[in-house]
């Protein structure tokens, strides 16, 4: 078939690779019990008010969802002080993250991302026409003075994903305030805040960045229901930005991209106070067991700040997460970051963190 056909950006692409289905890898291996530990669920399980709100309205799927999602727009205001006008929402966060890309960029337009970081900042911006500057890491620091070397007149976003993905680690409030104060005004600043409600537990960790929209219009929010209340099977994110923006984008995103389920579940998750503080303090023992396991084995790691751990095991991760899944643990291979020796693994109940670290013992010690 003619490369012709096809849009020229995607000759210039690789796909997000996604994980392996737990039916796929409960076939081939003939297993009972699988434990997917590789795509930052909330492993305790959906806000029960969720639930409910999603079983009564299962009845009503005949009908097409209310484009405008106004009920969970006015929410979602009413809940962080903020006009209408101002709530975007979208099939998830890496919707409107699709969403932002065809908002703002054209051909020969850059954006500026650390390295390691989520895969869709560059594949969304790179269908576009646009450049991805990937600036690593300085130890576990953002390096915001390579963000700042890279800026010029083609600069239209930056992405400050915090807590990152994959790593877990954050920028500071004291770090964001000497960086965003040399950014120019014209540039827009996206903090991906997925992992918000998991990190908010944590007192160096910035809680402002709401306000910091109000003050610097050019800013986004970026959250999602699919990490702390545990409704990623529905799909739904949401963006809080100035009302310039948020019309902008209403443009281009799906008219109907998110669905009655994902509507009333996220309404009902959203007052669900009760929920959100049980799994975020359940989260958190996760995260300090597996980082106790750690410091006894000698492996380097991200202090982390999410639902999920990034660890340097000391010896290449593919063959060890192939040899994880036979044993009916899945977790994320830090190659495909071009980390070799790093894996990433979700946070879960105690019962899953132990089968992990006894699993991932098993499989160190056969090398």
């Amino acid at each position: 078939m003619s490369r012709e056909l096809f849009r020229k950006q995607l000759a210039q692409l690789r796909p997000y690779v996604a994980g392996k289905p737990v039916e796929q890898v409960r076939r081939d291996y003939g297993l009972e019990r699988i434990e997917k530990l590789a795509s930052n669920e909330n492993q305790f399980g959906p806000s029960p008010k969720a639930i409910e709100a999603i079983k009564n309205e299962v009845e009503h799927i005949n009908f097409y969802p209310e484009a405008s999602a106004y009920d969970l727009v006015d929410d979602l205001a009413e809940h962080f002080d903020v006009k209408p006008g101002n709530i975007v929402v979208g099939n998830g966060g890496e919707g409107l993250i699709w969403d932002i890309a065809m908002t703002f960029i054209n051909e020969g337009d850059e954006i500026i991302v650390t390295d390691p970081t989520f895969d869709i900042y560059n594949i969304s911006v790179g269908l576009m026409g646009g450049k991805a500057h990937k600036i690593p890491f300085k130890g576990q620091k953002f390096d915001f003075d390579g963000f700042l070397a890279h800026i010029n007149d083609r600069t239209k976003l930056i992405y400050i994903c915090n807590p990152n993905n994959p790593t877990g680690n954050i920028a500071t409030q004291e770090e964001l305030d000497a960086f965003i104060s040399k950014v120019p005004d014209d540039v827009v600043i996206i903090m991906d805040e997925a992992y918000y409600e998991f990190a908010e537990l944590y007192d160096e960790y910035p809680k402002n960045s709401i306000d910091l929209m109000k003050k610097r219009p050019n800013t986004i929010v970026l959250r999602t229901f699919s990490k702390i209340y545990g409704i990623a099977g529905v799909r739904l994110g949401y963006i809080i930005t100035s009302e310039e923006i948020a019309a902008e984008m209403n443009k281009v995103r799906q008219t109907l991209g998110v669905n009655r389920l994902a509507q009333v579940g996220a309404r009902a998750a959203l007052n669900d106070a009760e929920y959100k503080d049980f799994a975020a303090s359940e989260n958190k023992k996760a995260t300090e067991y597996l980082e106790s396991y750690f410091e006894k084995k000698g492996f380097d790691y991200f202090k982390s700040y999410s639902n999920f751990s990034w660890v340097n095991i000391g010896v290449p991760s593919q063959p060890v997460f192939e040899e994880l899944q036979k044993k009916g643990v899945v977790i994320r291979p830090g190659y495909l970051w071009g980390w070799d020796t790093w894996i990433r693994v979700n946070t879960g109940t105690e019962e899953q963190m132990k089968l992990f670290t006894e699993k991932l013992d098993e499989v160190l010690a056969a090398k």
